[in-house]
């Protein structure tokens, strides 16, 4: 009796598999974006609804291209609002860092088969003999050298903020504390520093995240810029006594309007825009009171208070010691708030953590993907143009 040989060609199976895949996860992706949509507009398409806040207006495609081909994403278009995928983002065409991937998955729960076949399709490599756990170890470790590399260099502006996320403790979930410390050194390019977690954004909390930079070689700091957060500004003058602390423009600008009503909140805009165009301090602070005066003259007496307050601590900047072209970019907290802003976009995604170790390994794993460019290789600042009458820190 003739025995059949049955031969496979592997090629084209995998290319079939492929395929196979990459359709269901382009149709799952798709669902996905429509549940997103559905979530801003409050209402599902073409319900009727009292609360729906915005509309339906078609698609538009989009590619993601993987290591399997090209997945064509479907785009909700709104009107009255704007589509913002937590799913993917906005304008993104290629994978994302494998760390957060792994990350991800492991917060959701994926098994470890599926992370196979998901590894396979993205990046072209299957994890036959690595659990999804001897991938984490591995990546963890990576994540807690760069965390805990030495600083070798001088960095004369420090620049910190915290971002929060949800997290369980004791069975119970709660706000805690990421926070991130950027510096400039004395190359001129940003650096990310430091990401720790802290429960609070209390004076301890910033005392023992600005400790354990000090630890591994933090030195020159000239000067530091943060919101008005009480314990950051006392743990600042505390432990960099040799360095002068710089509010937030924006910060401060936000917290004056917020007190103004809105009838006068268009001169109050164009106010405080008058008194942060000032080339020195001196008349910084005297066209501070002089619109301090007017606001009180407006009935606005508690933005009056507010400018009074802060103006002194908000127009460090401007002192001789440091230089004209370095002023704009030292006197917010922009570049860091602009990564936090990227730190809440995957950290809203997954909602709560399980712990505190999740989550601060997501956020690293985010921050080193979004900085591996030219973020953290092009000169933000020519440091040569900094003097040396600023005693620098410790």
């Amino acid at each position: 009796m003739s025995q059949q040989i049955l031969q496979v060609d592997q090629a084209m199976l995998e290319t079939t598999l492929d395929r196979m895949v990459r359709k269901s996860v382009e149709e799952t992706l798709n669902a996905m974006l429509d549940a997103e949509a559905d979530e801003i507009t409050g209402a599902a398409r073409y319900e009727r609804s009292g609360e729906r806040k915005a509309y339906r207006a078609g698609h538009y495609e989009r590619d993601l291209t993987v290591k399997a081909g090209k997945m064509s994403l479907k785009m909700p278009k709104l009107k009255g609002a704007v589509f913002s995928s937590a799913v993917i983002e906005r304008y993104r065409r290629r994978e994302e860092s494998v760390e957060e991937a792994l990350i991800d998955m492991y917060l959701a729960g994926v098994s470890t088969r599926q992370v196979d076949d998901i590894s396979q399709l993205l990046w072209g490599d299957r994890m036959p003999s690595q659990t999804l756990s001897d991938k984490l170890k591995r990546v963890y470790a990576d994540i807690d050298a760069w965390r805990e590399r030495p600083l070798e260099q001088e960095y004369a502006y420090l620049f910190m903020d915290g971002v929060w996320h949800k997290r369980c403790w004791g069975g119970s979930v709660e706000n805690a504390g990421i926070l991130v410390a950027i510096g400039i050194g004395a190359d001129g390019r940003r650096e990310v520093l430091s990401v720790a977690e802290g429960m609070k954004e209390d004076a301890e909390s910033w005392r023992s995240f600005i400790k354990g930079m000090l630890a591994r070689g933090l030195k020159g700091v000239r000067l530091v810029t943060g919101d008005r957060c009480a314990g950051l500004v006392a743990a600042a003058g505390e432990l960099l006594p040799g360095a002068r602390y710089q509010r937030c423009m924006v910060h401060f600008e936000r917290n004056i309007l917020a007190k103004v009503n809105p009838k006068n909140r268009d001169w109050a805009a164009d106010a405080l825009k008058a008194v942060f165009s000032m080339e020195t301090r001196d008349k910084a602070l005297e066209k501070a009171e002089s619109v301090a005066g007017e606001m009180e003259a407006r009935k606005l007496k508690e933005a009056a208070s507010c400018l009074r307050d802060g103006i002194g601590e908000t127009t460090t900047y401007l002192l001789d010691d440091y230089p004209r072209e370095h002023r704009r970019r030292i006197r917010t907290n922009n570049m860091i708030e602009r990564l936090n802003r990227e730190i809440r976009r995957r950290t809203r995604v997954v909602g709560s953590f399980p712990d505190g170790r999740s989550a601060l390994m997501l956020v690293c794993a985010r921050v080193r993907y979004v900085t591996s460019n030219e973020w953290s290789t092009r000169r933000y600042l020519d440091m040569s143009r900094l003097g040396e009458t600023v005693p620098a820190a410790n």
